[in-house]
């Protein structure tokens, strides 16, 4: 084992893919369902929404939609093992640790804002938070936590929405050949 690695567990550095597999099954399992029986809901709750938006949501279906989540595996692989290879002091990991936790509190303010279910906000509070605090309290340990201000978890979780169009976008191409 590499001096960098030497005192950092996989556990911290793979915990991010086993815990985003776990929250992802998720939502490949309730997604596109759940949007295509509450959109009509939604879309009456949420009048100033876009209707482009609603096209769009309309528009996935649970290929695509899986073929996204298989895209996204790749983006938190590559985290994952840079991670690794780093013993955490990666960039590139730390922002995916950190977008991945934020994206769970989004999770739960969709949840918040219609009342009950959305897909993901089950295991948002149980996996997706729980890890992400884990993570930065293990690299915190370690003297390998970056920094982080406002515009650092503004940066992670835009890293997370850009990795997440990305992989809508590289679905949809390939779904619709």
């Amino acid at each position: 084992m590499s001096e960098i690695t030497q005192d950092m567990s996989p556990a911290v550095t793979f915990g991010l893919l086993a815990a985003w597999a776990l929250h992802d099954a998720e939502e490949v399992v309730f997604g596109p369902r759940w949007i295509r029986s509450s959109l009509p809901e939604l879309r009456e709750r949420f009048s100033g929404v876009p209707e482009r938006f609603w096209k769009a949501l309309e528009g996935v279906d649970q290929r695509e939609f899986t073929v996204a989540v298989g895209a996204m595996a790749a983006v938190v692989a590559a985290a994952s093992v840079r991670g690794h290879r780093t013993g955490g002091r990666s960039a590139f990991f730390q922002g995916a640790v950190d977008g991945f936790g934020l994206h769970g509190l989004v999770h739960l303010a969709q949840a918040a804002a219609v009342r009950g279910y959305t897909p993901g906000s089950v295991t948002s509070p149980l996996i997706v938070i729980p890890y992400a605090v884990w993570a930065r309290g293990r690299l915190r340990r370690t003297g390998r936590l970056r920094p982080t201000d406002a515009r650092g978890a503004v940066s992670g979780l835009a890293m997370a929405g850009a990795a997440t169009a990305l992989s809508h976008f590289v679905a949809r191409r390939l779904v619709r050949r």
